[in-house]
């Protein structure tokens, strides 16, 4: 039998070679097409994009109080089972005496009173008023209720005492009524109408 030609057999492969680009092509068109439908067609001028009605949540923050951002600090000093315990508070800056006062007056923080904090101080001592004296803090306090009858007054006065002498700008506190030294109980339920410190109140301060 006698071989086919090669040259016979070229045309036809040409045929094929031919028929698959063209179905590729065909191919290609047809995607292109699709995936231009599916776009967003381009626009000359900017169109405004009304946003979905919010609320949107947002990422919770943390403000941060002046207890946590203070770059100074104060010493108060609160009663819990009858003992002084000292707390210390950041402010902004070193508050004045008076100040100081005012704030230990106004009693403990609410996470001050979680930790189980009170104050002594409610009563005729709630209205003291303080001036200071080279180092010394001369309190004045109102008169007395009749019959007050107070079993804490040890407390009371030593909660001012240890935080008037825990400022680095005073050294002893006196109590005065009506212009008069007042006595006031120690620690040690002895009476005294002389300057006090810190140290007659020693035995009654916890550790915080």
């Amino acid at each position: 039998m006698t071989a086919p030609h090669p040259a016979r057999g070229r045309p036809l492969a040409c045929l094929r070679a031919r028929l698959v680009l063209g179905l590729r092509a065909t191919l290609v068109a047809g995607l292109a097409g699709l995936i231009a439908a599916c776009g967003v067609p381009a626009e000359d001028l900017p169109r405004a994009v009304t946003p979905p009605p919010g609320p949107f949540p947002q990422q919770a923050t943390a403000t941060p109080t002046t207890a946590e951002t203070g770059s100074a600090t104060e010493v108060l000093y609160f009663s819990r089972d009858d003992r002084l315990v000292p707390v210390i508070r950041r402010v902004d800056q070193a508050p004045a005496v008076d100040a100081q006062l005012r704030g230990l007056l106004a009693g403990p923080t609410p996470a001050e009173r979680d930790d189980g904090l009170t104050s002594a101080l409610p009563g005729a001592l709630s209205n003291a008023v303080v001036q200071l004296v080279d180092d010394q803090a001369r309190v004045t306090v109102a008169p007395a209720e009749p019959e007050s009858g107070r079993l804490d007054e040890p407390l009371a006065y030593g909660q001012i005492v240890c935080t008037l002498t825990a400022r680095p700008d005073v050294s002893t506190v006196v109590f005065l009524r009506d212009g008069a030294a007042l006595s006031v109980p120690r620690a040690d339920l002895s009476l005294s109408t002389e300057p006090l410190t810190a140290a007659d109140y020693a035995v009654l301060i916890s550790p915080r």
